[in-house]
């Protein structure tokens, strides 16, 4: 007779749609998670990296478990390989958040499991690669699983007519706040010596943990406000599996929605571009032009700040012309940057090209999740199930563009040669989305 292990969760209030103190506490974990994006993966930590293995192993092939390769490509591969392990973790745990209300109790999880990681990063000295490129994964980890039962309950919180705001809301929120954090630590860099730090490396390895604190302290918000539909599970062999049923379920029906399958399409390939620009801007900056730590990291600032007006610019063409020509637009405009990028040649040009990124990657990233989350259906309760199949074909796309970026600049031995590849993701995206009639599905809605 098998055991049967019961848990069931009690004293659940249902959850409040378009209630204000709701939506915003949803918004404040892109306060505490988007800290961990900017900082750990975007700005300080692929800086100190580079230069710090650099300076240990006096060039920028460096040893990792006694193979040979440039810094960088180790970067990019450790990222794509952290992604393909939560691709594979993803339909397993969805599919026991949605059968027992356990979103909340698997993002707090994977907070805390990304958190920590970063904490961890303190020690890191460049000699020990190995353990730094780890925790690296470990905490990309930690930030896509978090990522997959946040997005989940938009649907819960609020109804499909205000998505749009509300995803852009989220990523405002979460630029603005993590700028401050940055912000601080580029005026604790800068004046070391003031804060007690004998260099600018003690100062620089001191916000991996502020960004750890960040992460977990800022999320309990949102963890305190957050309701969840209640649910029972039972644990037992068939729950490992039930994740992948979820998922093949949701697959099938995707598959009978011509629209919202061309859409998925289409985000599959504008991810590879998108995500793959975010995290190795900083690298090409370095690797390719010679920009300065000092000089990145405020080049971030910028397309941060700049990231805050696309998300809200964005939004509001969505609500007044339709999601479909607000991305075409920025489509258009990610073209237009990858063509660019592999022709610049001074600091100036790259600081244009970065206030272009910050235009449009906030705004795409809402619009793809707000487009998404209208496009599930309202009576469905596998809304973790759904989001799961969304964070699948973001993080599938996100493993190929960096593996195919890092591998690109492994043979050629210069990252402008892969921009033209990330071009090509954009570009049969831009087809898709053109037609699709993706406004229309929507509103059916």
């Amino acid at each position: 007779m098998q055991n049967q292990l019961i848990f069931k969760r009690m004293n659940f209030s249902a959850p409040v749609q378009n209630s204000r103190k709701v939506i915003n506490a949803w918004c404040s974990y892109d306060i505490a998670n988007s800290a961990y994006n900017l900082i750990i993966t975007s700005s300080l930590f692929p800086v100190f990296y580079q230069e710090i293995t650099k300076k240990v192993f006096g060039s920028e092939i460096v040893n990792f478990a006694g193979f040979h390769i440039k810094n960088t490509v180790l970067y990019n591969y450790a990222v794509a390989a952290a992604y393909f392990i939560i691709i594979l973790l993803t339909p397993l745990l969805s599919g026991i958040a949605d059968l027992g209300g356990y979103r909340k109790l698997l993002m707090r999880f994977f907070t805390l499991f990304g958190s920590v990681s970063c904490f961890c990063l303190y020690w890191f000295t460049g000699a020990n690669v190995e353990y730094g490129i780890i925790l690296v994964a470990l905490g990309v980890i930690g930030y896509a699983g978090s990522l997959v039962y946040y997005n989940s309950f938009l649907p819960i919180i609020a109804t499909p007519d205000r998505h749009d705001k509300i995803s852009a809301r989220g990523f405002s929120w979460g630029y603005a706040g993590s700028m401050v954090l940055l912000i601080f630590n580029l005026i604790t860099i800068m004046n070391y010596k003031k804060f007690g730090f004998h260099d600018e490396f003690a100062a620089l390895k001191f916000s991996f943990l502020e960004v750890g604190v960040w992460w977990l302290a800022v999320s309990q918000i949102a963890f305190y406000f957050l309701k969840e539909y209640p649910g029972q599970f039972t644990f037992k062999t068939s729950v490992l599996s039930k994740g992948f049923k979820e998922i093949i379920k949701v697959f099938g029906k995707i598959r009978e929605q011509a629209s919202t399958s061309r859409f998925l399409l289409a985000f599959w390939f504008f991810s590879m571009g998108v995500q793959t620009i975010m995290l190795v801007a900083a690298q090409f900056g370095s690797a390719e032009l010679g920009i300065s730590g000092n000089k990145l990291i405020i080049t971030i600032l910028i397309i941060q700040f700049v990231g805050i007006v696309g998300a809200w610019l964005f939004g509001e063409v969505s609500t007044h012309w339709g999601n479909k020509l607000s991305l075409v637009i920025m489509l258009i405009i990610w073209i237009a940057i990858c063509v660019w990028a592999y022709f610049i040649t001074t600091e100036m040009q790259f600081y244009i090209i970065a206030a272009m990124v910050g235009m449009v990657m906030g705004g795409i990233q809402s619009q793809a999740r707000s487009t998404y989350s209208k496009l599930i259906p309202t009576d469905t309760t596998d809304t973790a199930s759904y989001f799961s199949f969304y964070d699948i074909t973001e993080k599938f796309a996100i493993v190929i563009g960096m593996f195919g970026f890092g591998f690109i600049e492994q043979i050629t031995k210069s990252m402008r040669n892969s921009t033209i590849l990330l071009s090509a993701f954009f570009i049969i995206s831009l087809v898709i989305i053109l037609f699709s009639k993706l406004d229309h599905t929507i509103q059916k809605h």
